[in-house]
């Protein structure tokens, strides 16, 4: 990078050397650079504290939602307790992230911006205060050195000129010596104009070492100049670097969580509670609250009564408006054997429509209703085929197709947390944006590509689809617009 100085216009750089009339300029650009580096660096925290801030939400909507999930869900026991785990670990993770986004905004963005404040103090011209100083301090130093390089240069220059001069004369005597039809006279002119050019080459070459000598004088001074005001801006950038170097290392510590205590004892924590996992602990427990281990109200003689006929009929009633069929009663004559409620065998359903329109005949009236916020808690989308304290139908059947335990479930031939892949309405859309897949089953497209969503926008803003190579995947759901 070369630059040019005022007063030596006509000056020709030769060199990329700081010493070169105008290139002191590069060092007072670093001042100026050093002010947008600030607002880099600002911005660079600034976009990282963004991002501490949706992953801590982002853990704490993950850890809610699969907490939810979990509870629902049909795991049980200590299990339950250390998969559990994972959710607690993520919410207090959460809260160290957004710690750690507090940190870089409140503590070192602040820091960084008042520090530019301090260093860098703006004009009302424009430009910065310390920028102007720089700059009149170099020129005020090359100035004189400046003046004398174009002494030199024009010295130079005159000297080629009169040697170039010379060498045309003493060429055009000798061509004239050969040409027997120039005239004495002419032939004398051309000697007087070597002569001449002769003792021009002389002085203009006396001048052009006199001026280089002064320059070669002038040039300690000048050298000495340059020095001290290129180590005031030296001293200058050494404090931003300094400083740099002092925030980068806050910026670190507050990044590292593996120094805080409290985050080991998180993972501390959630190794035990894996470790206290016991199966065979769980399995006893079902097996008291779940399996054999239960009480049971097992059939007994009962008289007949008004009372049990008349509730009896009621609940004949209420069987025909539900339309659910009454099964297991038994009746010898006039006898009736009603079991008690608890003892009724619970069969696992595969959706929750069935288990809101299962009823149970051997149940009392008051206990067959749910309430409406129930039934809208059993809406929650669960990725569960079942939820563990739901009610199943106690209906039973020698029929094989009435048999719960006949399904490829019960053989484990299905994952219950496999998704819906019933058929959805295949629909057209065009991209509005460029996407790059991120992970494997992500698509990527153009904007103004065609491709057909095949199912609809999940809770994340996810739907699948597939491009017209035939290729399946997800893409970002605002990514697209329907075909008209």
């Amino acid at each position: 990078m070369s630059g040019s100085y005022d007063d030596s216009v006509g000056v020709e750089v030769s060199s990329d050397s700081f010493w070169e009339v105008g290139n002191y300029k590069r060092t007072v650009k670093r001042i100026d650079d050093g002010h947008r580096l600030c607002n880099d660096l600002m911005n660079c925290i600034h976009e990282r504290a963004r991002i501490e801030k949706v992953y801590a939400q982002q853990l704490t909507e993950w850890a809610k939602r699969w907490k939810q999930l979990v509870e629902k869900g049909p795991q049980y026991g200590t299990v339950e307790r250390a998969w559990c785990a994972f959710m607690s670990e993520a919410e207090k993770v959460s809260e160290l992230h957004l710690e750690v986004k507090s940190s870089l905004m409140n503590e070192d963005f602040e820091k960084i911006k008042n520090w530019q404040k301090e260093a860098f103090h703006k004009q009302m011209m424009g430009g910065f205060k310390e920028t102007k100083e720089a700059e009149d301090g170099f020129r005020k130093a090359q100035k004189p050195w400046a003046k004398k390089l174009k002494e030199v240069e024009a010295a130079k220059k005159a000297y080629h000129a009169a040697c170039k001069e010379e060498k045309l004369a003493i060429s055009r005597e000798t061509n004239s010596k050969a040409d027997p039809a120039l005239n004495p006279e002419q032939l004398k002119k051309l000697q007087d104009k070597v002569e001449r050019s002769k003792q021009d080459v002389l002085k203009t070459k006396e001048k052009y070492e006199k001026s280089l000598k002064e320059l070669d004088n002038a040039t300690p001074q000048y050298m000495e100049n340059m020095e001290q005001v290129f180590e005031q801006c030296q001293q200058f950038e050494e404090k931003r670097l300094r400083f740099f170097r002092e925030v980068l290392l806050e910026v670190q510590k507050h990044l590292d969580l593996s120094n805080v205590a409290s985050y080991k004892n998180i993972y501390r924590e959630l190794e035990q509670n894996i470790k206290s996992a016991d199966a065979v602990e769980d399995l006893r427990w079902f097996r008291a609250n779940q399996g054999p281990g239960m009480s049971m109200n097992w059939p007994q003689f009962e008289e007949w009564s008004a009372d049990l006929n008349r509730t009896l009929s009621r609940r004949e009633k209420k069987k025909a408006s539900d339309g659910v069929t009454l099964t297991g009663i038994n009746q010898t004559g006039d006898q009736v054997s009603q079991p008690n409620k608890h003892s009724s065998l619970s069969v696992q359903s595969n959706t929750v429509q069935s288990v809101q329109s299962s009823y149970n005949p051997f149940e009392d009236e008051e206990d067959t209703g749910s309430t409406v916020s129930e039934k809208e808690d059993n809406k929650i989308k669960n990725v569960s085929s079942y939820e563990k304290n739901q009610s199943y139908p106690t209906d039973w059947s020698d029929e094989e197709s009435n048999n719960p335990f006949s399904s490829t479930d019960a053989n484990g031939d299905t994952n219950p947390f496999d998704e819906d892949t019933s058929p959805a309405m295949e629909v057209r859309v065009r991209a509005l944006y460029d996407y790059e897949g991120q992970e494997q089953d992500e698509l990527s497209f153009k904007a103004g590509d065609e491709l057909t969503k095949m199912e609809n926008e999940d809770e994340q803003g996810w739907c699948k689809g597939r491009l017209d190579n035939g290729q399946v995947g997800l893409y970002p759901a605002n990514y697209v617009e329907p075909i008209q």
